[in-house]
């Protein structure tokens, strides 16, 4: 069953999901990282490029043909076939689709407020189906 963690009060998701990545690459963990559209994929494509000048955070498109051997993957489309099923990084504001054939996922949520109902109602209707929920309060993120 997925493991999933809530992340909130994030100022900036992209630099939080920078972060979070380099961790998660560290314990040699492969990622998928959801996104609302196209233009947050770009966003954070940038942010992973330009992150850390001491940090290589490799990853690609899930379209992209090296998106099987890339250990970051960068997807706004629900339906595309992913090749990673470890980590899931929800920056959509929304309950992903195949969320439950992944080991582990987090959830961040921003300081808006409107993402933080987004986020409860998220964290109930995965409380409600028995899912393992932890929930961490970002103090400086």
């Amino acid at each position: 069953m997925t493991h999933i963690d809530f992340h909130t009060n994030i100022p900036d998701k992209f630099l939080y999901t920078c972060r979070l990545v380099r961790k998660a690459r560290a314990a040699q963990r492969n990622i998928v990282i959801l996104t609302s559209n196209v233009s947050d994929s770009g966003h954070l494509d940038r942010s992973l490029w330009t992150f850390s000048e001491y940090d290589f955070l490799p990853h690609v498109a899930a379209e992209d043909p090296l998106a099987a051997e890339t250990p970051v993957i960068l997807v706004h489309d629900q339906d595309v076939t992913l090749p990673h099923h470890q980590i899931l990084i929800n920056l959509s504001g929304k309950t992903p689709i195949h969320f439950a054939r992944f080991e582990r996922m987090f959830e961040i949520v921003t300081l808006d407020e409107i993402d933080k109902t987004n986020g409860r109602e998220r964290y109930r209707y995965y409380q409600q189906r028995g899912y393992p929920l932890t929930h961490s309060i970002a103090a400086n993120a």
